[in-house]
Order: C-alpha cells, then sequence, then structure tokens
C-alpha cells in the first residue's frame, strides 16, 4: 500500500463519519481515528508487519455455504428499479421518532426532496432525502439497523 492509497483512505474515513477504522493486510496494519476529544482531529498509525509475519499464512476461516443463486428473472426485474443508497455511514431509521409513523412505505409515491429515511452518525440525525420521483418498491434495509457507505436502502419504480 502506497502513500497515495493512504492518504485516500484516511480523507474516505474522515467524509464517512466513522470514528475509527482499523485495516490489517498481510504486510501492513493501518488504525484510523478521527474526531477524537483529546487530540481534536485525526490520529493515524501504520505500522509495518515484520517480514516473518508477512508470510505467515493466515488461519483459514470456516468454509461458509454458497450463497444460493438468485434467479435471472427477479435480477433483471430489479434493473429496471432505482436504487437508493446510503451517503453514509450510521444508523437506519424509518421513522422519525419511536411514536410517529413511517417517512415512506412500501407503495408509496415519493418525489425529488422527500424524506425517505433518518441516518444517524455519531449523534447526528440526517435526512436522506430522495433523489428521484416514482414509487417505493421495497425496503431494503431493517429499522434500527446499521448502514455501510453505499448501502442499497430502497428500491424505487421511477415509471
Amino acid at each position: 500500500m502506497d502513500i497515495k492509497e493512504i492518504q485516500s483512505l484516511i480523507k474516505f474515513v474522515a467524509k464517512s463519519g466513522a470514528s475509527e477504522v482499523k485495516l490489517e493486510t498481510d504486510e501492513i496494519k493501518i488504525t484510523i481515528r478521527t474526531g477524537s476529544t483529546d487530540s481534536g482531529g485525526e490520529t493515524t498509525y501504520i505500522q509495518q508487519l515484520p517480514p516473518a509475519m508477512a508470510q505467515a499464512p493466515a488461519p483459514a476461516a470456516p468454509a461458509a455455504p454458497a450463497p444460493a443463486a438468485e434467479p435471472a428473472a427477479k435480477k433483471e426485474e430489479d434493473s429496471k428499479y432505482v436504487t437508493i443508497k446510503s451517503p453514509i455511514i450510521g444508523t437506519f431509521y424509518r421513522k422519525p421518532s419511536p411514536d410517529k409513523p413511517a417517512f415512506v412505505e412500501v407503495g408509496d409515491s415519493i418525489a425529488v426532496g422527500d424524506v425517505l429515511c433518518v441516518i444517524e452518525a455519531m449523534k447526528l440525525f440526517n435526512d436522506i432525502e430522495s433523489e428521484v420521483s416514482g414509487k417505493i418498491v421495497k425496503v431494503l434495509v431493517d429499522d434500527s439497523s446499521p448502514v455501510e457507505f453505499d448501502q442499497p436502502l430502497f428500491l424505487v419504480d421511477p415509471s
């Protein structure tokens, strides 16, 4: 991993809102912390692993069952829909508060700028607005679930 890749990773982590990210490969171990209260900025630790460790084989993980192949017809059907993805890392909420109804339900018509959900990142609640008009076909994430950057949240039929 060269310095430009490390700098790019640091910028990505800072923009994502994550407080800490650890990356470990056979050759290098990186820990990036952002927004820490003691330093007020970013802290990055880079450790070059010794050649003996770099050449040691990683412990074998138990074999996971292969995922079932999705039928081609289902993939083709989903391709006509627009996927709304998470712009940040955080916790996905379908409602503005526990006692309120969900922002959108399957079958609801939406317009550009409508709030679809809220994602909480570091105690900040971010309204996620629609960038397309259409009808909600599927909600892909459960309420109060953690989401990653660019994770699909909703399928929208733009027609």
